[in-house]
Formats: structure tokens, sequence, C-alpha cells
């Protein structure tokens, strides 16, 4: 039994070894492939990456370009306010002007009315005055 344990130990570790070389090509075999996937699934967050900051490059060239539009608007919005400001001052003033010019034209036409009724005014007390001297002499002299 003894040469039979021999001669069947040599072939047992001999598969022994070979199991273990195997399991550990299959090892090598799986974490290849895992070492693969992985790889390739960085490569891929890596592109959607760099897409995504091109994206960003894009959205925020495309935001400069309405801010600036947007500006030149609001500057142009600000400037068209100012000339109407201006124009509503001037016309205010053109209004308030030919207001006054009337008003003082009616003013100096007033004046000139009272001036000539208050002379009208003397004139009839004067001639009041004469038609009483002239009632007081007929009674003193009746």
């Amino acid at each position: 039994m003894k040469g039979l344990a021999q001669k069947m130990f040599i072939p047992a570790v001999s598969a022994f070894v070979i199991m273990l070389i195997t399991s550990c090509q299959e090892q090598e075999t799986s974490n290849e492939k895992m070492s693969r996937v992985i790889a390739a699934e960085n490569m891929k967050l890596k592109k959607a990456l760099e897409q995504s900051g091109t994206e960003i490059e894009r959205l925020k060239l495309l935001h400069n370009s309405e801010v600036k539009r947007q500006e030149g608007l609001l500057a142009k919005c600000v400037e068209e306010k100012d000339v109407w400001k201006k124009k509503s001052e001037e016309n205010v003033k053109e209004q308030v002007g030919e207001v006054s010019a009337l008003l003082m034209d009616e003013n100096a036409k007033l004046r000139d009315e009272n001036e000539g009724l208050k002379a009208r005014v003397e004139e009839l007390k004067a001639e009041l005055e004469k038609v009483r001297k002239a009632v007081v002499s007929a009674k003193v002299e009746q």
C-alpha cells in the first residue's frame, strides 16, 4: 500500500497544484474583467464630465451674451426715458409759459378795464355832485 500511496501522492499533489493554478487564473481573469468594466465605466464618466464641462461653457457664453443684450436694452430704455422726461419737462414749461402769458394778458386787460371803470365812477360821482348841488340850489331858491 505504501507503493500505491506513493504512486497516488504525486498525481494527487499534481492535481492539487493544477487546481490551485487554475483557480488563481480564474481569479485573475475575473479581476481583469472587473478592471476592464471599471475602466470602461471610468472612460464613460470622463467623457460625460467633459461633455458637461463643454455644455457649461456653452451655457456661460449664452448667458453672458444674453446679459449683454439685456444690458443694452436697459441702457436704451433709460436713454428713451430720459428723452421723454426732458420732452415732458419742456412741454410743461411751454404750457406754463403759455398759461402765464394768457394770464398776464388777461390781467393787463382787467387792469385797463378797472382803470376805465374807476375813471367812469369818478365821472359819475362828479356828475352826481353837480346834480346834488343843482337840487340843493333849486330848493334854496324856492
